[in-house]
């Protein structure tokens, strides 16, 4: 098996097996969960493509299948389902044995923070791609997670920082961590530059919005769902 589809593989193996655990019962929540994923996935993969296609990012080969889906490696389709999964995974997990383990009152200042840096990333660096991009998506997801998923995203701000331990093992490999070269490289000139190991510090934020978007549709999901059952 080659790398990347390895380190899929690894990462959604254990989340998915605990899905089953009689305490936890995550795939219950399959219903709004796989939805959000898809939908996300969409909205992740079609700049994806571009970016792909223009020289923003790429990919080595030597580490990939071969197989291509939309001019995306299908390793990189399964990305954006694999690794949501497992991020959702913990989180929801984390909070069904520590409910109340979250900055209720302080979230929006933490909004404001990240928000004003992701407003500054735009100012300063709107001439490179993959920084511009990850700001707004960073800010795009703050703000509609602070209007309508707001305990959500109270939790989130905690539950990222226990994401962020795997996160930091499959994309530092991913960026060339212990390997030979990247699986995934990315352009010089559409990048700040300032790396956390290997990885570009513009991950850390895209990771934390692709996430927090598949939180911000579960939960719309959820309180649609239950709108509908109170119509009834």
């Amino acid at each position: 098996m080659k790398l990347y589809a390895l380190l899929l593989f690894a990462s959604g193996l254990v989340p998915l097996a605990l899905s089953f655990d009689t305490k936890l019962q995550f795939y219950k929540q399959w219903k709004l969960v796989f939805p959000a994923i898809i939908l996300t996935a969409v909205l992740f993969i079609i700049p994806d493509i571009y970016f792909t296609r223009y020289g923003i990012w790429g990919f080595n080969h030597h580490y990939l299948l071969g197989i291509n889906i939309f001019d995306l490696p299908l390793e990189e389709v399964m990305f954006f389902i694999v690794i949501p999964y497992a991020s959702l995974f913990i989180h929801y997990s984390f909070f069904h044995y520590f409910p109340n383990r979250y900055p209720g009152k302080s979230v929006l200042i933490y909004t404001l923070l990240f928000s004003l840096i992701a407003i500054l990333a735009i100012v300063f660096y709107h001439n490179r791609d993959y920084t511009l991009y990850a700001a707004i998506l960073t800010l795009t997801s703050l703000l509609l997670s602070y209007v309508f998923i707001r305990e959500t995203l109270a939790k989130f701000l905690i539950s990222f920082l226990i994401i962020l331990m795997p996160f930091l093992i499959v994309n530092g490999i991913l960026t060339g961590t212990l390997i030979d070269g990247e699986v995934v490289w990315y352009n010089s000139h559409d990048i700040i530059g300032f790396r956390i190991f290997t990885i570009p510090v513009e991950d850390f934020f895209y990771g934390f919005s692709l996430i927090l978007l598949n939180l911000f549709f579960i939960e719309s999901f959820r309180k649609a769902a239950k709108i509908k059952t109170n119509k009834v």
